[in-house]
């Protein structure tokens, strides 16, 4: 399906000729019929040949109800402007070019109506001009008229070549804005809008803007069928289970869960009126939604926008900002960014325009990850940028530079650490953490890297990261002739050996503790294996002292911790036998 907005003209013209097309009322209001204006949006539906089924976006003409307008045009790719011939350019027509042109509408086709009360040709070739100048540009353009028939022909053929001439949808998630809330009896509430993309199943789970809670789709219409599945682009109308009418309203947008932004603070480039000459509040329209803006300018052409309420945009985006006590579209707008930074330092606003000076609003990874640093994949996802290639850690992506910068830094710091710090085994990884302002601890641990190591949670310089000054204390408190002969207390604190510097000899492995300052090299426990094998088995405990040649205070706990480790099996005569 193709869907098409029909705007330009202030009459009931345009309806006319819409019916005549499709032979469907667009105008649903009774008001509407009776003052021969539309005031809400309209929705028709014919099928070409060639060109496959289309569907009409019939939005109001007149200045009151510009906003009524933006709403239906904004999801919709093609527009057909309609001019009458006996009445020419006017107003309103000029505003809603301007809307489209802000919007970045590229294919469109010009009709003119009521070719039967006047010569269509001077309107034909004015309206034509101006719609040139537009993104529009050159538009093919078709003279009818409704009530005598002539020209429809031509201008379903012309419609034809519009759609098969359409791009392809983008390849984008689920986000339609809902343009029109309704309850249905025994269904409960159902919602309309424009799928510019993706694809709507029944069963989905979707993120409904404002409710604040998922929401599930009951069922599926499209053009007045019940559907199991229907991509965009497409006309839609939602039936969702457990959401009350008052909890959804135009503006509001069903979203893929976890796909998009909800933001109140974007940077944009403006195309349109100069930045500097903007008023400080405009309103910002985006799909169906209107919401009042105040502007920051940062450039010569680009702003930050703060909005009243948070609203589904994602970068590269086009919305549009309009000036509603001028009746005056102050320009287009592409996203650059919905995410944006704090300017809280001097110069942040100018440092932050050159930045945006750069941007173009097309999704860029490595710019996002060089800009940011550090990004996970969600959230690139719901800025509109696909992550690609391998994350460092997890789901976080990061800038090659800034991961170089942070791999130093924590070299750095575990240095620093070490110095403060001499007799731990290594810096904590949630030290390091807050050290290096990361936000989890699993990127401290990616950072590791040789001649770094990471050991029970701590990081540290070379294999052991024990301090040389330790090492040779320790080295100074054993006699080699008699490795088992544990130094006296005083002997330790004289190599300042006190319980501190014991501890962390412990965790390094340089030495076993077998009891409260009885400590022997870390390989004693092994070497006395050894020689207690040799010994006639089983060998009572002053045997073993004797082979060892150590004193009754460094047996007893020695032996103790070969029970326990099952190199020695004690026997019910506390005699022991060698395992």
């Amino acid at each position: 399906m193709h869907v098409v907005a029909t705007a330009g003209h202030v009459d009931h013209g345009k309806s006319t000729l819409v019916r005549a097309l499709t032979g469907m009322e667009p105008d649903r209001l009774a008001e509407e019929r009776r003052r021969g204006m539309t005031i809400d949006l309209g929705y028709a539906w014919t099928t070409l040949d060639p060109g496959g089924t289309v569907a009409f976006v019939d939005v109001p003409g007149h200045e009151r109800f510009v906003p009524t307008m933006l709403a239906g045009v904004g999801p919709v790719p093609a527009a057909m402007v309609v001019v009458a011939a006996d009445e020419g350019w006017m107003p309103q027509s000029a505003e809603h070019l301007a809307a489209l042109d802000a919007l970045g509408v590229r294919h469109g086709l010009l009709v003119v109506s009521r070719a039967d009360l006047a010569d269509p040709g001077p309107a034909l070739h004015a309206v034509a001009a101006r719609i040139a100048a537009t993104s529009l540009g050159a538009v093919e353009a078709v003279a009818v008229s409704a009530v005598a028939g002539t020209g429809m022909t031509e201008l379903r053929a012309a419609l034809g070549r519009l759609v098969l001439g359409l791009p392809a949808p983008p390849e984008e998630p689920v986000r339609l804005w809902v343009d029109r809330a309704f309850t249905i009896r025994g269904a409960g509430t159902v919602v309309t809008g424009t799928l510019g993309a993706g694809e709507l199943r029944t069963g989905d789970e979707l993120e409904l803007t404002g409710a604040g809670r998922p929401v599930r789709v009951r069922g599926l219409q499209c053009l007045g069928e019940p559907v199991a599945a229907v991509r965009g682009t497409a006309r839609v109308a939602v039936n969702l289970r457990g959401v009350a009418r008052d909890e959804v309203a135009r503006g509001a947008a069903l979203l893929a869960p976890g796909r998009f932004v909800l933001t109140d603070l974007v940077d944009v480039r403006v195309h349109g009126d100069p930045v500097a000459e903007l008023p400080g509040s405009l309103t910002l329209h985006a799909g169906s939604a209107a919401v009042p803006a105040r502007v920051r300018p940062l450039g010569a052409d680009t702003a930050r926008l703060r909005l009243a309420r948070r609203v589904p945009l994602r970068v590269g985006d086009r919305v549009l900002l309009r000036d509603p006590g001028r009746h005056h579209v102050a320009g287009g707008v592409t996203v650059l960014d919905v995410v944006p930074p704090a300017l809280r330092r001097r110069g942040a606003a100018a440092a932050r325009a050159v930045t945006l000076s750069g941007m173009d609003g097309v999704a860029d990874l490595a710019g996002e990850l060089r800009r940011r640093g550090l990004v996970r994949r969600d959230d690139l996802e719901r800025m509109g940028v696909p992550p690609d290639g391998e994350p460092v850690a997890g789901a976080w992506f990061a800038d090659p530079e800034h991961w170089a910068r942070l791999r130093e830094r924590l070299a750095e710091e575990v240095g620093a650490y070490a110095v403060d710090r001499p007799l731990e085994p290594g810096a904590p990884l949630e030290a390091l953490r807050h050290r290096l302002g990361l936000p989890e601890r699993s990127l401290v641990e990616a950072l590791v890297a040789p001649p770094l190591v990471l050991r029970s949670g701590r990081v540290s310089a070379g294999t052991t990261g024990v301090p040389a000054e330790l090492v040779a204390a320790v080295e100074q408190a054993f006699d080699a002739a008699r490795p088992f002969a544990a130094p006296e207390t005083y002997r330790l604190a004289e190599l300042g050996l006190g319980t501190r510097q014991l501890a962390a000899a412990v965790r390094a492995g340089l030495v076993v503790r077998l009891a409260e300052n009885v400590v022997l090299p870390a390989d004693a426990p092994e070497r006395a294996v050894g020689v207690l094998a040799g010994l006639t088995q089983p060998f009572t405990l002053s045997e073993a002292r004797r082979a060892l040649d150590t004193t009754r205070r460094v047996a007893v706990p020695l032996l103790g911790l070969l029970d326990r480790t099952g190199a020695t099996h004690r026997l019910s005569d506390d005699r022991r036998t060698v395992a």
